[in-house]
């Protein structure tokens, strides 16, 4: 009790509540400008918490990575262009609501959703924290196999209406992931002799080149007329908040679920929570048919994902010192230097320190209502500017993002040629989502395939020999066969009285 007492008065000070404040609208403002990640809000952040004491330091770190996560989806459902890549899986959804005229009902279900759903991550965070990082400690190189080609299997699904186009766009992605030296056995593919590509390709980059370059593009041959918004406006975002929720709590719970425990897993972090939970959502839909035209249902639920798996990241994270995505990485970092170090003792040591990373939690969570709602009122001005002005000064940030990742000119080279790419693939039906998570999940398939050889010696059944690669195994098997083989039971069912007449 008195930890908590502690907690609060180190919360519930004037000057670490502005520094959160500070850091929240700053989350705000990277997270909405395409290419510039929560990830890179945070690192931009370090230098600056050096002159902080430990709370305000690790409050503005909350703060900041939970706005900018949310802030991704403004520019996604207003322009197709997810300002994060935790935003990419329901990019398209989003954006196609909004030319429907119901950009508000989207943003409104953004803006809800991500705040619930981080309020569930930090609940689980403060009640299950211990039991659910060991669970992520349980995970070899077998289990992260499964778990990689479960995602990869769910592309196919996001993929949109032919699986074989689908496929198309998963295997460039994976054909992009093997590019470089990093790989197992450290040999050069698909370099040619180019001394840049040897690090492979950059996610960020590729992601803003194949979501925001192809649009502006897509501007320049089709001409802007041809790209008008139906609505010139954002309404009533709290409009239909009740309704979504009775409608879809089932979605969300799920979403929640899923999230957390994708985030608790070192090295998942929001953007696969945020992909798997829109795969599954489309899988387990009643009417999965509207999928793609503008329906709010596969939003609700990976939105709850990949802001719930936010907090899901810090479990392992504080309790046994692992960094559960690129965020909670750098926070590690930041706490070694103020002398707090991450693990089993840090409950023990400085139980305040973990009260008030809970309450800066709460209070980030809930402040995304009103920010988020501010934040989302000042960027409906997006919608009335002119596509000849709005695309080159979107060309303009997508440039910065690019560069600004590695500080490096060929990071806009590349962003430029999948931005080419991401063109001729829509002109032709290819989906992008499946491409952007070949590109995600490549290299961690391959690692861990090759290290779960080695420790198998080259049995395949090794991998069925754990409890959770098992069952992960089973459930990716019958995600593959289960559907052709109940079609082909119809078929025959269909086909047999048929016959007999």
């Amino acid at each position: 009790m008195q930890a908590i007492e502690a907690a609060f008065g180190l919360v519930f000070q004037w000057n670490v509540l502005l520094v959160i404040g500070g850091a929240a609208m700053f989350g705000l403002f990277v997270g909405a400008i395409p290419g510039l990640t929560a990830t890179m809000a945070i690192a931009l952040l370090v230098p600056v918490t050096f002159f902080m004491d430990p709370v305000p330091a690790v409050g503005a770190m909350i703060s900041c990575s939970a706005m900018a996560i949310f802030a991704g989806d403004i520019p996604g459902t207003l322009l197709r262009i997810p300002g994060t890549p935790a935003s990419a899986a329901y990019t398209s959804e989003a954006y196609a609501m909004t030319k429907k005229g119901e950009g508000e009902i989207a943003l409104g279900a953004n803006l809800l959703f991500s705040a619930l759903g981080g309020l569930f991550g930090t609940l689980v965070l403060i009640v299950a924290a211990p039991s659910l990082a060991e669970l992520a400690l349980k995970f070899s190189s077998f289990e992260y196999f499964w778990l990689a080609l479960l995602g990869l299997t769910c592309a196919v699904f996001i993929g949109a209406d032919s699986a074989v186009k689908g496929l198309v766009s998963l295997f460039l992605g994976l054909l992009i992931s093997t590019i470089g030296l990093n790989n197992p056995a450290g040999v050069p593919r698909f370099t040619f002799d180019n001394v840049d590509l040897t690090g492979g390709i950059d996610f960020i980059p590729a992601m803003i080149g194949l979501f925001a370059v192809s649009e502006v593009l897509r501007c320049m041959v089709h001409g802007a007329k041809d790209l008008p918004l139906p609505q010139t406006s954002v309404g009533n975002l709290f409009a239909g908040w009740g309704r979504m929720f009775v409608t879809y709590w089932r979605q969300q719970i799920r979403g929640n679920v899923m999230g957390t425990a994708i985030g608790a897993l070192p090295g998942a972090g929001a953007d696969i929570a945020a992909w798997v939970s829109y795969a599954t959502s489309r899988k387990f839909s009643k009417t999965p048919e509207k999928f793609g035209t503008g329906h709010v249902e596969g939003i609700i639920e990976s939105t709850s994902a990949n802001n719930a798996a936010l907090a899901g990241a810090w479990v392992p994270a504080l309790v046994f010192g692992i960094p559960g995505d690129s965020i909670t990485a750098v926070v590690i970092g930041v706490l070694y230097v103020k002398g707090l170090n991450p693990g089993p003792t840090i409950f023990l040591n400085s139980p305040e320190i973990i009260y008030a990373v809970f309450l800066i939690f709460i209070l980030a969570n809930i402040a995304m209502i009103p920010l988020g709602w501010a934040a989302i009122k000042g960027a409906k001005q997006i919608l009335r500017a002119p596509r000849n002005i709005l695309m080159p000064l979107i060309l303009a940030f997508c440039i910065v993002g690019a560069f600004a990742t590695n500080n490096s000119a060929f990071g806009v080279v590349i962003m430029l040629v999948f931005g080419v790419i991401g063109f001729l693939m829509e002109e032709n039906d290819i989906p992008i989502a499946p491409c952007i998570l070949g590109i995600v999940l490549g290299p961690l398939l391959e690692e861990n395939f090759v290290t779960s050889m080695i420790k198998a010696d080259g049995d395949f059944l090794a991998f069925f020999e754990r409890p959770i690669a098992a069952t992960a195994g089973v459930a990716t098997l019958l995600i593959w066969f289960l559907p052709p083989l109940l079609r082909l039971r119809r078929r025959r069912a269909t086909n047999g009285p048929a016959a007999i007449g």
